[in-house]
């Protein structure tokens, strides 16, 4: 099936760009001291630097469907930049049909630096989905997943960053709650602004489009699509330690089959160094 094949290929890129170092830019330290951390429904293209490990708690509610989303996240590098081992783990709430919180489904995730410099950041990410969640509830899929991520960031000025990420989410045999499965194929595509006020303070504006398949009872699969401007801010907090505590807070606003929709998403992450 073309879904298949997409993951063969996906995976024997990825084994390509590990393999052979020569591909890949010579990592080198951005100049200055800008966050660089995830953004809050993007990813930003920066690996953790060697021997720094990052935390990162997620929650979203949104208002209309009286649903919430949380997450943790933990990111290694392995050893150094290059390379990077993730795993998130997502709890949500749903309020139709079950009124019941649970957790997700667990992904595992890789990520290689493939450039790292001054003005241009580009980082794909191969994750693996368990299937943790309770498909009959509603919270997974009840099948193991594959998802492919491509971030890059752009540094336009001394102020201004912008992000982009692209992918695709396949999910072989995906599991409605009855026990009807189909193959499904989602994809994700989204960019983002960033101003950066001060070294310490940044100004947020994303915007992100999802268009996930779901199974029906009787196995025919239809598109959920959604789309969503984020503004916010985000601030970074230094100790002497080297610790780096960033919150943050944004309100997003859905656009097109999401018209309507509106909540309040929270960012906190905690960055130090291990050694």
């Amino acid at each position: 099936m073309p879904g298949y094949r997409y993951i063969f290929c996906s995976v024997l890129i990825l084994i390509a760009l590990i393999c052979n170092e020569g591909f890949a830019e010579e990592v080198e330290e951005l100049h200055g001291y800008k966050i660089m951390d995830n953004s809050f429904l993007l990813e930003e293209a920066y690996n953790q630097e060697p021997g720094v490990i990052q935390h990162i708690q997620t929650f979203r509610y949104l208002e209309k469907s009286k649903n919430w989303e949380y997450s943790f996240t933990q990111e290694w590098p392995v050893p150094g930049q290059r390379h990077q081992f993730s795993y998130t783990i997502p709890v949500s709430y749903l309020n139709d049909p079950v009124n019941e919180t649970n957790i997700g489904d667990v992904a595992l995730n890789y990520r290689y630096q493939l450039i790292f410099q001054e003005a241009i950041a580009l980082a794909p990410r191969f994750s693996t989905l368990l299937p943790t969640g309770d498909y009959k509830e509603g919270f997974g899929s009840g099948t193991l997943g594959y998802q492919v991520n491509i971030p890059m960031s752009l540094e336009l000025s001394h102020k201004l960053v912008n992000h982009w990420n692209m992918g695709t989410t396949i999910i072989p045999g995906n599991k409605e709650a009855g026990g009807a499965d189909a193959d499904t194929f989602g994809y994700n595509f989204g960019t983002s602004l960033i101003w950066l006020v001060s070294e310490n303070f940044n100004l947020i504006c994303e915007a992100v489009w999802n268009s996930p398949e779901s199974v029906q009872a009787d196995g025919t699969k239809t598109r959920n699509d959604t789309l969503f401007i984020n503004p916010g801010a985000r601030f970074a907090i230094n100790f002497e330690s080297g610790l780096q505590m960033v919150p943050g807070i944004s309100f997003p606003i859905g656009l097109g089959h999401s018209k309507n929709e509106y909540g309040v998403f929270l960012y906190l992450s905690f960055e130090h160094r291990l050694f």
